[in-house]
């Protein structure tokens, strides 16, 4: 396995991420047959998801030269706004490649802290092509959303403190995309114990690295519209690091529908009164869709994001099934 040094992680990005609460989940629990559930609430981070963890360690890490030529990279808004955010608070310039269906709410975040947004393309890929092209451009350094140690390091962070804050945890329920946040949960809490049960949830619409998976090797799948749009894009042909790691820790894959993750974000709301985009809600959705089974001692469920348009977050919290 590749050294994930999270550890040095949680020193570097002190100063610029906090520690999230974890809150418990007594519907959660009774729904997975009396054991213990908690919520980790990285929509509670500073900037409304885990992204600040890897951008922090990443770009904290760099040198003077480096952060003289400034950075840039690709996102379809969480790790757009990270980078934005660190950038601004390390007084370095940054290039934000997004989609042309990127979040509203996350472009204006973007923006708001100062980093230049390039919209390009119909799709992630395109986005992610175009950051590329840049970089090769402009000589700038760039800051990949989840294949850089570095980056998957910053995210381990929520291992380390989830193993502080549950001393009995078993199960770790994580949102997968690229992998870069699920590869470092599972590198701190294995390492922590090595039974300790790491899970990944996919969108049924952005399952790119659960087929993946199923190949045995990085594929590219056609990108879909899904309301989990964190979760969206590739993970790269040429993947280096989230793809090995997430083939060698993690433990079980779930996928949920689009249906499943508006209902996750409708409890979420109701029973715990906090807004979870939908990316941030799959884990949830596997509870609540009774996908997990066989779970025992205390499980954790990563609640990743909120960062979502307030237009689309009433339409889903007034839709069919709403409480």
């Amino acid at each position: 396995m590749r050294q994930i040094d999270v550890r040095r992680a949680a020193e570097r990005i002190t100063p610029l991420a906090r520690q999230t609460p974890v809150v418990p989940a007594p519907i959660l629990s009774t729904l997975l047959g009396g054991i213990s559930v908690w919520l980790k609430l990285e929509n509670l981070q500073v900037t409304g998801s885990f992204k600040v963890r890897g951008a922090a360690n990443k770009i904290a890490s760099l040198d003077k030269e480096d952060r003289e030529r400034g950075i840039v990279t690709c996102s379809s808004g969480n790790h757009g706004r990270a980078v934005a955010y660190v950038a601004e608070a390390l007084a370095i310039p940054a290039t934000v490649c997004v989609p042309e269906w990127v979040d509203p709410v996350k472009l204006e975040a973007i923006r708001q802290h100062g980093a230049e947004v390039v919209p390009h393309g119909a799709t992630y890929d395109e986005a992610e092509a175009h950051s590329f092209e840049i970089q090769q451009q402009r000589g700038l350094v760039y800051v990949h959303p989840f294949d850089d140690p570095l980056v998957i390091a910053g995210q381990g962070t929520i291992g380390l403190e989830l193993v502080e804050q549950i001393p009995s945890l078993s199960t770790v329920v994580v949102p997968l995309s690229g992998g870069g946040l699920i590869a470092g949960i599972a590198s701190a809490v294995k390492e922590w114990d090595s039974d300790c049960q790491v899970i990944g949830v996919s969108a049924q619409n952005a399952s790119v690295m659960h087929e993946s998976l199923r190949a045995g090797a990085p594929r590219a799948v056609p990108e879909k519209e899904t309301i989990a749009s964190a979760l969206a894009g590739g993970i790269g042909l040429d993947n280096r690091y989230s793809f090995d790691l997430v083939r060698e820790l993690v433990d079980q894959h779930v996928l949920v529908s689009e249906e499943e993750i508006r209902e996750a974000m409708r409890f979420a709301a109701a029973e715990h009164n906090v807004v979870v985009e939908g990316g941030g809600a799959v884990a949830i959705a596997a509870v609540l869709s009774k996908k997990l089974v066989d779970l025992s001692g205390d499980v954790a469920l990563v609640v990743s994001g909120g960062n979502v348009d307030p237009s689309l977050l009433a339409e889903v919290l007034t839709g069919a099934g709403a409480r």
